[in-house]
Parts: C-alpha cells; sequence; structure tokens
C-alpha cells in the first residue's frame, strides 16, 4: 500500500495540471474546484498499488468526471439562456499569480472559452486534451468510448468550428491593450460615440451574461456602431471601474459601494478591440475574491 503521505504528495503535485484541465473543460472555476477535489476523493479510497502511473490516473479520473458534468448540463436551467459567459479568472493588474499562470498557460483567454462552451462535449475534451494537453489519440478515446480514429475526428471537427469562429489571439503587450481599454472608458465617460466607434473592430462582437436571475438581458450586440452604443450605457453613478487582468488580458472590474457588478473582459487584437465579454451573473459575482485587486 502507498504511503497516504506520499500518495498526498503525488497528487499536489498534479493538482495545478489537473484544476487546467477542469477549466478548459468546463469554463467554470467552481466547477473545476469540485472536479479536482472529487478526484481526490476517489484516489484516497482507491486501491492505491494498482495504480501503475498516478499522473495519467488523476487526468483520467478529472476528465471523466468533467465529461459527466458536461452531459449533465443539458438539463441544466443556466444552460437554456442562450448567452453563457464563462467564469473570469481575475488578477491585479500588475501581474498573475504563479497558479494562475499555470491555469491559463496557452492564451486561454475568455474569447476562447467561450468557443469551447459551443462544442459538444466529447469534441470539447478530444480537443482540449490533444491541442491544449498534447495527449495522443489512443489515450483520449478510451475517455469517450470512441477509436482513436473517431477521436482524432472529433478533435478536427472541433478544431474547424474554433477556427471558424475566428478566435484572434490578444495583442501580446498588455500595457497596450490596457491603453486602448482606457480609451473605451474614457469616450464612454465622455458620450463621445465617435471616439468609441475608433477604439473597436468594425465586427466587434459583445457578450453581455446577466444570470439566470435576468435572462432576458442576456445579450450579444454585433458592429461596432451597436456596441458603441450600449457602452455608452455602460456608465452609471457611484461605479467605479477597476483595472484587472482578466484571464490574462487587460480588463476592469465594475463595481458598486465595493460590490462587483460586473466583470469585463477585452481582447484586443491590432490595436482595436474585438470582443468584449460581460459576466454580470449577481450569482456568481457574490462569490469573487476581490482581495487580489488590492484595495478598493
Amino acid at each position: 500500500m502507498r504511503d497516504a503521505e506520499a500518495l498526498e504528495d503525488g497528487f499536489e503535485r498534479n493538482r495545478i495540471r489537473l484544476r487546467a484541465v477542469a477549466y478548459r473543460m468546463l469554463g467554470s472555476l467552481a466547477e473545476a474546484d469540485d472536479a479536482v477535489q472529487e478526484s481526490w476523493l476517489r484516489l484516497s479510497q482507491s486501491d492505491s498499488d494498482a495504480i501503475e502511473n498516478l499522473d495519467a490516473w488523476l487526468t483520467t479520473v478529472v476528465v471523466r468526471i468533467c465529461l459527466n458534468m458536461l452531459r449533465s448540463r443539458n438539463t441544466r436551467r443556466e444552460e437554456l439562456m442562450g448567452v453563457r459567459v464563462p467564469d473570469p479568472v481575475i488578477n491585479h493588474a500588475d501581474g498573475m499569480s504563479p497558479e494562475d499562470a499555470a491555469l491559463l498557460a496557452d492564451s486561454v483567454g475568455l474569447a476562447l472559452q467561450v468557443v469551447l462552451d459551443t462544442l459538444a462535449p466529447a469534441e470539447r475534451l478530444a480537443f482540449v486534451l490533444h491541442d491544449m494537453f498534447d495527449l495522443p489519440f489512443d489515450e483520449i478515446a478510451p475517455l469517450v468510448g470512441r477509436t482513436p480514429a473517431t477521436a482524432r475526428q472529433l478533435a478536427s471537427r472541433a478544431r474547424r468550428r474554433v477556427r471558424g469562429i475566428e478566435v484572434q489571439s490578444p495583442d501580446p503587450d498588455v500595457a497596450q491593450q490596457r491603453q486602448v481599454v482606457d480609451a473605451f472608458f474614457a469616450a464612454a465617460r465622455s458620450g463621445e460615440l465617435n471616439d468609441l466607434v475608433a477604439v473597436l473592430h468594425p465586427d466587434v462582437v459583445l457578450r453581455a451574461d446577466e444570470g439566470a436571475a435576468r435572462p432576458g438581458e442576456s445579450v450579444v450586440v454585433r458592429g461596432a456602431a451597436a456596441v458603441a452604443g450600449r457602452a455608452l450605457l455602460f456608465e452609471r453613478p457611484l461605479a467605479r471601474v477597476r483595472p484587472a487582468l482578466v484571464n490574462g488580458a487587460a480588463g476592469v472590474v465594475v463595481t458598486v459601494a465595493g460590490e462587483p457588478v460586473s466583470v469585463m473582459g477585452f481582447t484586443v487584437a491590432g490595436g482595436r478591440i474585438v470582443q468584449i465579454d460581460v459576466m454580470a451573473d449577481p450569482e456568481r459575482l457574490a462569490h469573487l475574491d476581490l482581495s487580489v485587486l488590492g484595495r478598493a
């Protein structure tokens, strides 16, 4: 029997990677943490001597837990809302924690997470494990109950869908991203529609997720003029826009009286904003830890 301390050490060595896998699979930090915790419970109750490769065993368990969660979403009310912005990973504007940097390796921005949410569970699993974690298809196949050739087709189909939606990579310089985001809010505050349009890509997309409590207010808005018009509504009395890193890119947390009312992630490419993802679900916002941003 493996020593309990050695087993725990092996799990802790894998925790950050397992959380990254689960976040990419689920787009939910809370569910990702639940999946990782469930994998520990299963490990602690298993015959550890029968486990030849602990890293692979844990990955398999977490992926199967995530797959079950994804399949069960079809019966959950929030999946009927139509617009869902995944949980944002929020850090201080000056930089990310080492754990979040590992979590967001390979530029897992909100824009990509939004696209991943449109994939079927098996497609998402094959794409995430192969394209993001370099797992071979003969290891992916048993997880989805398919042959390696079919698993390859699932990943290829998912890859085409991701490319078809044209998820653009953000400009590499976060400071320059911040200048564009600051210009966006300066124009919104002044009410200058032309200045807003100037910082937006002509085909910019805005997604706003208001949660299950306000499903009618969740929207997708396309085009610079339409997004600029909606942006003029962002400014509200007593609101404070707090700079933050949102999934590693320039973003903001909007607070009123110290309480978050929305998190806004921006994708800035070619010096203009190509996508804005707004998470304003009161239930999820209530669980945000804003201590990473420093004092209000």
